[in-house]
């Protein structure tokens, strides 16, 4: 079966999935629970899933910060498909809709561990390390028009 990237909408079906799999995949491991307050930010911001039929592979959430730079957060792939491209996949189609919204730069704090996937993707990590949710994190941007890896 195919994969189908979707683009949805706060509190939709699609994203009460892919806030189960940011809880699996994301929260769980760390001994974390959303709350309510940092659900609410959600609403406002552009939701990503990559799905086989109705069942979601791999999240991202991107949020407008100011007029040219965009932040992509909570980016997640189901455990067994870590390792397939899926996650690229999905984080090249939430940059080409950035760049098609006016936007240049892609931002994240990404975790120590995920360092190496985003440098893959045309990421430089800028500054020093600091932590986040109680693990070691670096703040990383890639400007957009750039042709993929």
């Amino acid at each position: 079966m195919a994969y189908q990237i979707k683009i949805f909408s706060y509190k939709s079906p699609e994203y009460e999935k892919a806030l189960v799999l940011r809880d699996r995949v994301l929260r769980k491991p760390l001994g974390l629970t959303f709350s309510a307050e940092e659900l609410k930010k959600d609403e406002g911001d552009i939701h990503f899933g990559l799905f086989e039929g109705e069942v979601i592979l791999a999240c991202l959430i991107l949020t407008r910060t100011d007029n040219q730079r965009m932040k992509m957060r909570q980016v997640a792939v189901d455990d067994n498909y870590q390792g397939k491209g899926l996650g690229k996949e999905l984080s090249e189609a939430a940059e080409d809709y950035a760049l098609e919204s006016g936007f240049n730069v892609m931002f994240c704090n990404a975790r120590k561990t995920a360092v190496p996937f985003y440098q893959k993707l045309g990421y430089h990590t800028v500054g020093d390390e600091f932590t986040e949710v109680n693990i070691p994190h670096y703040y990383m941007e890639k400007h957009l028009g750039i042709s993929h890896q």
